[in-house]
């Protein structure tokens, strides 16, 4: 994946299980997960600096592609999340969810620059229900609400939503093999195309 641009001036935290397991709703189909994680990644190194909270037998996948990894103590996504930011440094901050399989680097990069305007928001799923981006400047405190409902619990603690079209790939997460084939006929990354033929899902176009 290439992209000419130039990197936003935030780090990103993505927790990752870093398991085949990482999305349990989708584990009849092997390596998934890990494949969609690792192109979230990519996509988000396009658009600014990345930290990967992961497994220690995960961790070195996504070194590979040039993001900082700090390992995942368990407790879950929030924590998880948490443990990132607490890594992250007092600069502008986000979270992003792992499971982006369309994501584009430069939807990222104006979900970001448009953060820029508050002191914290965040991008809602394409259900309205979930929470796929939460954000906050410098010198604003993170609260991650992770979870049912998301999108109402971090409007509740202050974060404002930003309007992201509802068919960019930021707002699509995949928690289900339906959400894979709402996406299908998107571009998607090579290593979730393979592993979607592997399967015979097919019809999908790789970026």
């Amino acid at each position: 994946m290439q992209v000419d641009m130039q990197r936003t001036d935030w780090v990103v935290v993505i927790p990752v299980k870093g398991t085949p397991e990482a999305k349990s709703r989708m584990d009849t189909i092997p390596g998934l997960p890990i494949a969609i994680a690792l192109y979230t990644v990519e996509a988000a190194l396009i658009a600014a600096d990345v930290l990967v909270v992961t497994s220690a037998s995960a961790a070195g996948s996504f070194e590979d592609l040039g993001a900082r990894v700090v390992i995942d103590e368990g407790g879950g996504l929030n924590a998880a999340a948490s443990h990132g930011l607490a890594a992250a440094g007092s600069g502008n901050r986000a979270v992003l969810l792992g499971d982006l399989p369309a994501l584009q680097a430069e939807e990222l990069t104006d979900a970001l620059e448009a953060a820029l305007r508050f002191p914290r928001a965040f991008v809602p799923d394409a259900e309205r229900e979930g929470t796929v981006l939460i954000t906050a400047r410098a010198g604003a405190a993170h609260r991650p609400a992770f979870g049912p409902h998301s999108r109402a619990a971090h409007q509740e603690s202050g974060y404002k939503e930003l309007d992201v079209d509802q068919q960019s790939g930021l707002r699509r997460d995949v928690d289900t093999q339906t959400h894979l084939r709402e996406i299908s006929s998107v571009r998607l990354g090579t290593r979730t195309r393979a592993i979607l033929e592997e399967n015979a899902l097919l019809g999908v176009q790789s970026s």
